[in-house]
């Protein structure tokens, strides 16, 4: 489908899919809401709350690769913290760098000293284990979401999917079950998404879901515990 490069409210670009009338990211705000429900709401919370800030390796699962926005804002995120990232994104569809290289995030993060960092987060070959910094490792793995087979894997899912009004089967119980099962005890799953369908498949595979406020442009999001 054809694709094009759009500015979102606060300055940051993103890609929007012409035939689905649908974005990668917010069009009120591509970083932010990278920043508000994957790391205030994700990392940060599991940095804070869970993890009291010990130093100990953190595994996230990135449900949607895409243009590599939560992945690189996460490496910059953990730049402040002593923790190590072991960061598996997973993508159906890979993006051509050609398009990549049009998003302005390097400018809009002022992260110009990372340019090449970027650049390697996309260059860098599939399936492959790669070790971006000392602090972050990056596996970008090309399937289907419901091919994940993960079992206690993981201490974090940021699950970006397109939305369910274009790709619903991406929001049902059976992929929630695949995140649940992926998650390690008191593991946490961020989504932008609000919907009581989304919440109720949450619930009904065993998460206990809370409802946060969302980031600009949507009134909330919703935030998964996965307990003992």
């Amino acid at each position: 489908m054809k694709r094009q490069i759009i500015t979102t409210a606060d300055g940051s670009k993103t890609i929007h899919i012409e035939g689905w009338n649908e974005h990668y990211h917010s069009v009120y705000g591509a970083i932010q809401e990278a920043n508000h429900v994957f790391i205030k709401h994700g990392l940060l919370f599991y940095f804070e709350s869970i993890a009291k800030n010990r130093a100990h390796p953190v595994s996230i699962l990135e449900i949607g690769f895409g243009t590599g926005l939560n992945a690189f804002i996460t490496f910059l995120e953990c730049q402040n913290h002593s923790a190590k990232i072991n960061y598996v994104g997973v993508e159906a569809f890979p993006l051509p760098f050609h398009e990549l290289e049009q998003l302005n995030y390097i400018e809009q993060l002022s992260a110009q000293q990372f340019t090449n960092t970027f650049k390697a987060f996309h260059e860098c070959p599939w399936e492959i284990p790669h070790v971006i910094s000392p602090k972050f490792e990056l596996t970008k793995q090309e399937k289907d979401f419901k091919d994940i087979d993960d079992q206690s894997k993981f201490e974090l899912i940021y699950f970006d999917a397109f939305g369910a009004r274009v790709q619903p089967e991406l929001w049902t119980e059976a992929i929630f079950q695949l995140m649940f099962d992926a998650l390690k005890t008191d593991g946490v799953l961020v989504t932008y998404s609000a919907k009581g369908s989304v919440r109720r498949a949450m619930q009904a595979v065993g998460f206990t879901v809370e409802k946060l406020p969302g980031p600009p442009g949507k009134r909330e999001m919703l935030r998964a515990r996965k307990g003992a």
